[in-house]
């Protein structure tokens, strides 16, 4: 800020301050010392108002804030190019220096904490009870908006209690996911395979795969199914359906593990529109040693019998 506009901003600053001082000063100065029958000159529907003094402690209550904005001027910036006179604070109070000490303080109590779970392995840190309630809370914070507070997911968002892992269940696999990202697309098949097409491989993936019964009454050649499959789906899903962690194929055998849902309808609207679905990254929020702790939390979560028997 310039010279000028510091100076005319203070200044103005200051002088509404003393006309607001003078102001009051010079109302309470014109006004009754006690209770009066003197009117205000004025009727509303017949009523009257008195020319009663102000209450003393609304005046003090007037010069009170005026002292509070003189005292708060004088501590922290608000008359131009002044920074204020608050302790600590080098070139002046300012909201993102006050953020900024406050994360420093919390690094110099924490830091060490997450330093120390860091340079454990990820199943180590999931045996650990004090670590564990971090992870907690953590999950409570980012995660269970999408995968439940139970972290066993919604439709479109995996469990993560059980064993079926599209991206891999491994500790390293679960940090990585969690730290950048994961974006998976299943395309749409319904152009190409038509419905007849995609009534038949739906019926081949939960019956003869999936090991699940038809609905009665359900129109389906499962052979045609089978040779559709063969020749469109086995590049991501594998010849026997087993899924591709790798590429975020989930494996068509375990049911359990199909976030869009398992039903004949629902999975004829999987082939037929394809999904799309994204796991975002959680460095940029979190940094490495929070998610660390969060990826054997969530470890945790679907091997709690190795940990029981840990502790």
């Amino acid at each position: 800020m310039t010279t000028f506009w510091s100076w005319y901003i203070s200044l103005l600053t200051l002088f509404t301050l003393l006309a607001l001082l003078w102001l009051i000063f010079a109302t309470r100065k014109g006004e009754s010392k006690g209770p009066t029958d003197q009117t205000m000159g004025h009727a509303f529907d017949g009523i009257e108002e008195y020319d009663n003094p102000l209450p003393k402690w609304w005046f003090l209550l007037f010069i009170g804030t005026l002292v509070f904005a003189a005292g708060y001027l004088v501590l922290y910036p608000g008359l131009g190019n002044w920074k204020g006179l608050f302790p600590g604070y080098a070139d002046g109070w300012t909201q993102v220096a006050q953020w900024q000490r406050e994360v420093d303080k919390a690094e110099q109590q924490y830091g060490p904490i997450f330093a120390r779970y860091s340079a454990m392995s990820v199943e180590e840190v999931a045996k650990d009870p004090s670590a564990m309630k971090m992870g907690g809370r953590l999950f409570s914070t980012y995660c269970s908006i999408c995968h439940g507070s139970d972290a066993k997911g919604a439709m479109g968002f995996p469990n993560l209690t059980d064993g079926d892992w599209r991206w891999g269940g491994a500790p390293d696999a679960i940090r990585t996911t969690i730290l950048h990202g994961r974006m998976a697309a299943m395309p749409a098949w319904g152009e190409i395979l038509g419905d007849s097409g995609v009534r038949d491989v739906a019926a081949y993936v939960r019956q003869d795969l999936a090991g699940l019964k038809l609905p009665e009454g359900a129109q389906a050649d499962l052979e045609a199914g089978k040779k559709l499959f063969a020749v469109n789906c086995t590049a991501c899903h594998g010849a026997e359906g087993k899924g591709t962690p790798a590429m975020g194929a989930p494996d068509l055998t375990h049911p359990a593990g199909w976030i869009y849902g398992s039903g004949l309808a629902q999975l004829q609207q999987t082939i037929r529109y394809g999904r799309n679905g994204q796991m975002p990254a959680q460095l940029e929020y979190l940094g490495e040693d929070k998610v660390h702790i969060l990826a054997a939390y969530v470890y945790s979560l679907s091997h709690k019998a190795e940990a029981v028997a840990a502790q």
